[in-house]
C-alpha cells in the first residue's frame, strides 16, 4: 500500500512539472501557483535526580504542504498534499506515542459557469502512516491503510471571495478502506470487507485569511450517506494557524475534528476499567514553536 501514496506524489509532482515546461514554451500559458511549506518542531527534556520530580522526553513533529494550483481562462484546477508525523518518547517507556499522523491528499476541479461560480469535481484522499494506540498504550486503533478514505463528488463551487469556497456536491462516492481485518469492525466495514461504500451528498467550506505575519485555514466538510442513515451527518474539521516570530520560526496551532458514527472508539468502564467501543466526537490539537520554511511560491 505505501506504493500506492509513492504513486500520488509521483503523479502529483509530474503534473506540476509539465505545467511548468508549458508556460516556458507559451508566455500565454497556464498561470500556475506552486509551492513546498515546511515545519518541524523539536524539544527535548532531561531530568537528573531531580527532587520536584518529572519523566524526560523527547518530542518532534513535522509538516509539509504542497501545493499546485492552476488558473486558465475559465478553468480553475487546485492540488494539494499535507503531510505531518509527529511523536512524543518518554525515556522511562519503551514506546513512541504519536501527536501527529496525517497524509492527505486533495483535488478540485472547476469551469466557470457564472459570476463567482464554477462546475466542480472534488477529489479527497486521506490515511496515516503507521499504526496508532489507545491511550494505555495496549489497544492498537489503526495502522497505515486501516483506514484510508478516498472520496470523489460532482457539484457546484460557490467562490464569493479569493479566501472563501464552498462546495456543493449532490452526488459524492466514498470508500472507507481498512487493510487489517482486526480493525474493519472499528470502522463500520464488515470483518471481510476491505471497501466500504458510501453515496451521498457532501458540502465543504475552506477558508483562508493572512494579515502581514499571522496566516489561517480552515476546511469543514459535512457528508450525508443516502444509503445508511441520512440523518447522521459526518463531520471533519481541520483548522491551521500559524503566527511568524522570526524569518524562519513560527508559533503554529494545527486541531482536527471528526465525528462519524461507523467509527467506534476505545473506552474504559469507571468501575472495571475494562475497554468498550462507541462512536463519539474525536478532537486533536497540536500547538508548537517549530523552524518553517518555504520553497517555491507563497500560497496565494
Amino acid at each position: 500500500m505505501k506504493k500506492i501514496l509513492l504513486t500520488l506524489c509521483a503523479v502529483f509532482s509530474f503534473f506540476a512539472l509539465y505545467a511548468e515546461e508549458a508556460a516556458e514554451k507559451d508566455p500565454n500559458a497556464a498561470v500556475w501557483n506552486k509551492g513546498i511549506a515546511t515545519n518541524i518542531g523539536f524539544s527535548q527534556l532531561s531530568l537528573t535526580n531531580w527532587a520536584a520530580g518529572g519523566v524526560g522526553q523527547l518530542s518532534l513533529n513535522t509538516y509539509v504542504d504542497a501545493y499546485a494550483n492552476l488558473t486558465k481562462g475559465k478553468i480553475m484546477w487546485s492540488n494539494e498534499l499535507q503531510a505531518g508525523y509527529g511523536f512524543i518518547h518518554s525515556f522511562e517507556k519503551d514506546y513512541l506515542d504519536k501527536s501527529d499522523d496525517r497524509f492527505i491528499l486533495d483535488s478540485k476541479f472547476g469551469y466557470k459557469a457564472a459570476e463567482k461560480l464554477y462546475f466542480s469535481v472534488i477529489y479527497n484522499f486521506r490515511t496515516q502512516f503507521s499504526e496508532g494506540w489507545d491511550a494505555k498504550h495496549t489497544v492498537i486503533t489503526s495502522n497505515f491503510f486501516a483506514p484510508a478514505y478516498t472520496s470523489l463528488g460532482i457539484g457546484l463551487d460557490y467562490i464569493p471571495t479569493k479566501n472563501v469556497s464552498l462546495n456543493f456536491s449532490p452526488l459524492t462516492g466514498k470508500l472507507t478502506m481498512v487493510r487489517d481485518e482486526w480493525l474493519r469492525s472499528r470502522y463500520g466495514n464488515a470483518d471481510d470487507q476491505f471497501a466500504r461504500l458510501e453515496l451521498g451528498a457532501e458540502i465543504r467550506v475552506d477558508a483562508k485569511l493572512q494579515v502581514e505575519n499571522f496566516k489561517v485555514g480552515t476546511t469543514l466538510i459535512l457528508f450525508s450517506d443516502y444509503l445508511n442513515k441520512p440523518q447522521n451527518i459526518k463531520v471533519m474539521w481541520d483548522f491551521n494557524a500559524e503566527a511568524k516570530i522570526s524569518r524562519f520560526f513560527a508559533v503554529t496551532l494545527r486541531t482536527n475534528m471528526i465525528y462519524d458514527d461507523n467509527i467506534k472508539l476505545t473506552k474504559y468502564k469507571e468501575r472495571t476499567g475494562e475497554p468498550y467501543e462507541a462512536a463519539g466526537v474525536q478532537f486533536k490539537e497540536l500547538f508548537s514553536i517549530a523552524f518553517t520554511y518555504t520553497f517555491g511560491e507563497k500560497k496565494k
